[in-house]
């Protein structure tokens, strides 16, 4: 009976311990229940994430956009370059019509001499002043003689506001002060007059001429020398290079000293890049002031 006993008892203290055991497991198990609140947390922070992916799209429309403006600038470009393409073929279409216009003015098929062409030059009708030029500039470069007799147009449209006739009376000039020096050399006063008034192109052709008539003959330096010095004061950087190199060969003696010394005169207040070459043509130093 008292084995009995202690087995009951046994069994009862078994029990006990197991309940035990199940209400001590009980928070453990709501732990476990709290836990997967823990993990649905991070839904939370990809919730917050969609924002970023958002941006990422933004990026990839504004990539995709990227294209889209180079297309429309590389469509300019080609817009451009095209313009720049008719442009030159209109511009060697005319060469080509006024090349032949001087091949037949030449051989005296043409409806028009080289006096008339001298008069459309300086009509003031700026197609016509445009289109005599053009066949003029051919007939230099053919037949420089056959323009000796319109020196005189040469000279008036040389100082006119007219760009293209000043250019080819530019281009003509100091031809004849090559060929005929005499026939130029009657018209310097109106030639020294137009200096102030006239064009770039006009006042590079009329240097020119000018420059052409002293390597003529020496009588002319007394004459021109004071414009020459103008030109030489008054011109810009680029400019003045290439009149130094036209003008300075051109004087002797006294008047070269002269133009010389104008022209070192201004290399300290040119840039140093202008005033290199000119001093590099002069055969000096450029002196540690200017640098």
């Amino acid at each position: 009976m008292a084995a009995k006993k202690t087995k009951k008892t046994t069994a009862k203290k078994t029990a006990k311990k197991k309940a035990a055991k199940k209400t001590a497991k009980k928070p453990a198990a709501k732990r476990g229940r709290a836990a997967p609140a823990k993990k649905a947390a991070p839904k939370k922070a990809a919730a917050k994430k969609k924002p970023a992916a958002k941006k990422t799209a933004a990026k990839r429309t504004a990539k995709k956009k990227r294209p889209a403006a180079k297309k429309a600038s590389s469509a300019k470009g080609g817009k451009r370059a095209a313009a720049k393409a008719s442009t030159t073929k209109k511009s060697s279409t005319k060469s080509q019509a006024a090349a032949e216009v001087a091949a037949r003015v030449l051989a005296g098929e043409d409806d028009k001499s080289v006096a008339d062409l001298g008069d459309d030059l300086v009509s003031g009708k700026k197609s016509v002043a445009a289109q005599a030029a053009r066949v003029l500039d051919e007939i230099v470069d053919r037949q420089p003689e056959a323009i000796i007799p319109i020196i005189d147009k040469f000279a008036t449209a040389i100082g006119g506001p007219q760009k293209r006739p000043a250019q080819s009376a530019a281009h003509a000039l100091p031809t004849m002060a090559r060929e005929a020096p005499a026939r130029v050399a009657r018209h310097l006063p109106r030639l020294k007059e137009s200096f102030d008034g006239a064009t770039h192109a006009g006042k590079d052709g009329l240097i020119r001429t000018f420059a052409g008539l002293c390597t003529a003959s020496v009588a002319y330096q007394k004459r021109l020398e004071d414009v020459l010095n103008q030109g030489l004061r008054e011109a810009d950087a680029k400019t003045l290079i290439a009149w130094t190199e036209v003008v300075l060969p051109a004087l002797k003696g006294e008047p070269h000293a002269r133009a010389r010394a104008t022209v070192e005169a201004r290399l300290g207040r040119i840039p140093k890049v202008h005033a290199q070459k000119i001093a590099d043509f002069l055969g000096i130093k450029l002196r540690l002031r200017y640098r």
